[in-house]
């Protein structure tokens, strides 16, 4: 039975990832049909990641009132009424009222699923499981490119990721006796995962909070910018065309899911903190090829996005997986909820700054951009070591 809920939360973390990608893949054809700014994306995106930030900061009382499967089935129902309202619009504004329920239950999602993940499972299942939302990150632009490519309008890759969530409700909802019946392989105990959590006030005075909040910001404020500008980068940039763009962007989510994927048999052989320093070093060399490629060559760029994706594969389960050593295990829950804040934070907040920087001055500083926030995510991740270090030996 442990085998066959593994599975079915895998699945679910497939269909967490579907829908990501999908406002980036089809922004270039979808901005010129509603009649608005190539920035405005970022307005939605901003919506989406609010919402996230809200229901993530819940999903602790909301797990221990009604427990981790039935918040998680009803978080996945929510999200696909959001992905049919995405796929029924035809207007700006309703796009951005079906994106507020889309980032409540994405939000909840993932929340429960990485504490549930945690609690009854090995560390190497946490990058596995991200390895599985690489996937569907991965599949949806190609659902979104195959839509357009096959003539249709972007509301018809909307409807179909809509149809997969729903199917995934339903097995979520036949799964709900197997969710209280695992047996925890971690040595947490009940007061462990029961413990009330800190007050926000005690967690962020602890040594080496802010700094590990600041780089899980960072790292967000990479993945996200790259997902959300990628088609328009490579469309208004590079000069593709929106359906090839569509498709090409994927390459970035297939850097994070076979990263993830090795990233699990890594963790036997390298800590997690040198896992996230081998993960910043690919995306810097990401970064460097974007900087290096000229003209309307795609090699350059596509080896570029495919690196920084890559990259981005060990460092959010690696930060997750550290925190109990680092900040104690008496402290990772409150730890894990401030960190998943702050990344969503990075998610709502640098992607449509950097719209208006693509608006206002051009696209075409995407890597610049990558660069100056995967300078500030090292600083910050060196300085939490040497702040947590110092803090283990005082005591």
């Amino acid at each position: 039975m442990i085998h066959i809920l593994l599975a079915i939360i895998y699945a679910a973390f497939i269909s967490l990832g579907l829908p990501d990608a999908l406002l980036g893949s089809a922004w270039p054809a979808m901005y010129r049909e509603l009649s608005v700014p190539v920035s405005y994306s970022g307005a939605i995106f901003m919506i989406i990641a609010g919402g996230t930030i809200v229901s993530s900061l819940q999903s602790d009382r909301l797990t221990k009132i009604f427990g981790a499967g039935k918040v998680t089935a009803f978080s996945v129902l929510i999200t696909a009424a959001a992905l049919f309202g995405f796929s029924v619009s035809h207007s700006y504004s309703a796009l951005c009222l079906w994106a507020i329920p889309y980032g409540l239950g994405a939000g909840s999602v993932d929340a429960s699923l990485n504490n549930y993940v945690a609690v009854h499972y090995a560390s190497r299942h946490m990058s596995w499981l991200h390895c599985m939302w690489g996937i569907g990150a991965s599949i949806g632009p190609y659902i979104m490119g195959a839509v357009l490519t096959g003539g249709q309008p972007w509301n018809m890759g909307y409807r179909y990721i809509a149809v997969l969530q729903t199917c995934l409700t339903a097995v979520l909802l036949v799964s709900l006796p197997l969710w209280n019946k695992q047996p925890k392989t971690d040595g947490t105990t009940d007061e462990d995962v029961k413990a009330p959590p800190l007050p926000l006030r005690q967690v962020i005075a602890i040594p080496g909070a802010k700094e590990i909040m600041l780089t899980f910001f960072c790292y967000c404020a990479v993945e996200q910018t790259a997902n959300l500008w990628t088609s328009s980068y490579l469309v208004l940039h590079r000069g593709l065309p929106e359906k090839e763009a569509a498709g090409l962007a994927s390459l970035f989510f297939i850097g994070i899911t076979a990263g993830r994927f090795l990233s699990g048999f890594l963790t036997f052989k390298l800590t997690d903190t040198q896992m996230i320093r081998l993960g910043q070093s690919g995306i810097g060399a990401g970064v460097v090829l974007l900087f290096l490629s000229f003209g309307k060559t795609t090699v350059l760029p596509l080896l570029g996005l495919g690196l920084i994706g890559l990259g981005c594969a060990p460092i959010y389960p690696s930060i997750i997986h550290a925190t109990p050593a680092q900040f104690g295990k008496d402290k990772s829950q409150a730890m894990i909820g401030v960190q998943m804040a702050s990344a969503y934070a990075g998610t709502c907040l640098m992607p449509p700054i950097f719209g208006l920087v693509a608006n206002h001055i051009g696209v075409a500083l995407m890597p610049l951009y990558l660069a100056v926030i995967l300078i500030v995510m090292i600083f910050m991740h060196e300085k939490m070591l040497t702040k947590t270090a110092t803090s283990t030996a005082c005591s």
